[in-house]
């Protein structure tokens, strides 16, 4: 459970959290590997190459954003983020990494993934589901990535695509749903992810058939995961904050779905004014409704996918009366009409 306090109680985009010696170091590595100038890659970051040989130093998600912004200017090949994506996991951030590359099998892998998000993947939200048939990973935004967001998803499936090829020593057969339209490089996707894709979807999600999550993985050391990952959740408990603000309000919204949900009740639930939260989201580039449809959407996903519920069970679920009132809004969630959606599952994990 989130606390649900004032100011200093979040993550926010301006939060210094993330060490630039990890993730931002490998994506200029790569930069500079592909002769890129290190002053226009770091203009307008707050950073210097001297900075990050330190070790020490913290930057924020607006910075490491920024980062990203300008090697997608100096490098505007289609396969950098699948390359930077195979790169980050499970990575060399010290015990977090080795928790995960000692995890037992897909399940663990997966679980410690998502409970060490901060510091394996700090940028996005990961919810991890399972059902009778499959586990699913979902995406989110955590600090307003914006024009950055499709970057991070194309890296974080490959991420996930690759480390559990490596750690299980097998092409896992992942199905991928991407939120945004089949894209002009769609190769790169076929070389990285495989051929299972499905654009336009409701949310960015991987499925799985859950048979694969409990298929054990050679090579792990049982006690030295169990000993990283302690070491990893000491580490968690030293940041600034235990989540994103993003991601404490989506969790919220999610866990109030069934309740009326206005901007002057949520604000006070998370100890401020509306104006302060409308400012603050405002600051990450979004705002009240756009993450309340996001939740929402989050929601009606789960129904729909995991407990199998049809459209009028969804909208009693939700308390909508008026099913044409339901209809506008999964469109608006989700971009499709009920009758859509529910063609639209019938693919969605083969």
């Amino acid at each position: 459970m989130h606390k649900l306090a004032g100011n200093g109680s979040w993550l926010e985009c301006d939060t210094r959290f993330i060490p630039a010696h990890y993730q931002p170091a490998s994506l200029i590595d790569l930069a500079l590997g592909r002769g890129v100038n290190a002053h226009r890659l770091l203009q307008g970051t707050g950073l210097f190459h001297e900075d990050i040989l330190t070790g020490n130093r913290l930057i924020s998600a607006q910075q490491f954003l920024s980062l990203i912004s300008n090697f997608q200017q100096q490098i505007p090949a289609d396969d950098t983020s699948f390359l930077i994506g195979q790169q980050w996991l499970p990575g060399h951030y010290g015990a977090a990494s080795h928790a995960l590359r000692h995890a037992a099998n897909l399940l663990e892998a997966l679980e410690r993934l998502v409970r060490l998000q901060p510091l394996l993947w700090p940028l996005l939200r990961l919810r991890l589901r399972i059902d009778e048939q499959y586990v699913w990973l979902e995406w989110g935004d955590s600090f307003g990535a914006d024009a950055q967001g499709m970057f991070l998803i194309e890296a974080s499936m490959a991420a996930v695509t690759g480390m559990s090829q490596w750690l299980s020593g097998q092409r896992l057969p992942w199905v991928f749903h991407l939120a945004c339209d089949q894209p002009r490089y769609i190769e790169q996707y076929w070389v990285h992810l495989g051929e299972e894709l499905r654009f336009a979807c409701p949310l960015n999600q991987m499925c799985l058939p859950r048979s694969f999550l409990h298929q054990s993985w050679t090579g792990a050391s049982v006690t030295a995961g169990q000993v990283a990952e302690q070491e990893g959740l000491a580490m968690l408990d030293a940041l600034p904050a235990e989540s994103s603000l993003l991601d404490a309000l989506h969790d919220y919204l999610v866990q109030h779905a069934r309740q009326p949900l206005r901007l002057e009740g949520v604000a006070k639930a998370f100890g401020m004014s509306p104006a302060t939260l409308k400012r603050k989201l405002h600051k990450h580039g979004t705002g009240f409704q756009q993450q309340l449809d996001r939740a929402r959407a989050s929601v009606a996903m789960d129904l729909y996918q995991s407990r199998g519920y049809a459209s009028d069970e969804v909208a009693q679920y939700l308390n909508f009366n008026d099913r044409a009132n339901f209809r506008r809004s999964l469109r608006r969630w989700t971009g499709l009409l009920p009758s859509e959606l529910r063609d639209w599952l019938a693919n969605a994990g083969h």
